[in-house]
């Protein structure tokens, strides 16, 4: 128990350095580790991390209430900042049995290339299967936004070149939960499953998302 007081305090303590420099979403992060201390979750559950369509996704405990779900959507972050800084904090203490990540729109709508978002994947996937072996990565495919409709040929591009780095993985899984929010009729991004940002999904979105997930996480 004391040494994971001292490791607990000393990522506290490392947390702030890098806040100092510019660390982004810290104070995000920082809630997290509080809500941590207050009541740590359980080794071996099923962690949802990425960027705000999982941090808006606040049913998401809920909707699978029987599982010991861990979500934590970090703002508007990216692949690359899940790689940079965050792994430490918000995904090893975890020792979780699946991880689902939602992150690479960031990157594209940022100004990233696609090859660019799946190298920064490749990377995170190394990190993870150095860090945590025995965990079942799940990446949830980006979406196509109705509000980032310019940014939908790096969109496929980042999601075919990381389908194809998955493909005969072990325990590694491509999900295609692009495809479920599509107008059949046009094969465009159905408006009536977004928010008026026309960005984040809205319950009915979700919805569809969680049909694709509920076979994973179950």
């Amino acid at each position: 128990m004391k040494k994971l007081i001292l490791l607990f305090v000393l990522a506290l303590a490392s947390l702030g350095a890098y806040a100092q420099k510019g660390f982004p979403f810290d104070n995000e992060i920082r809630d997290f580790k509080h809500e941590d201390s207050l009541k740590f979750p359980p080794k071996n559950g099923i962690l949802f991390i990425g960027s705000s369509s999982i941090r808006k996704w606040t049913d998401l405990e809920q909707r699978f209430a029987d599982k010991p779900i861990i979500r934590r959507g970090v703002g508007g972050c990216t692949i690359e900042q899940l790689v940079n800084y965050y792994m430490p904090y918000i995904m090893y203490p975890y020792h979780p049995r699946k991880i689902f990540i939602y992150a690479g729109e960031n990157d594209i709508a940022a100004g990233k290339s696609g090859e660019f978002t799946a190298r920064e994947f490749y990377q995170l996937w190394a990190m993870i299967k150095q860090n945590l072996p025995n965990a079942e990565i799940y990446y949830l495919s980006i979406k196509q936004s109705p509000s980032r409709a310019k940014f939908l040929p790096e969109v496929l591009r980042a999601n075919s070149l990381i389908k194809a780095f998955i493909k005969g993985k072990r325990k590694t899984h491509f999900v295609d939960v692009t495809t479920v929010i599509l107008d059949p009729n046009t094969q465009k991004p159905d408006a009536s499953l977004f928010e008026s940002d026309m960005l984040h999904l809205n319950s009915k979105g979700y919805d569809k998302w969680q049909a694709v997930l509920t076979p994973l996480v179950k």
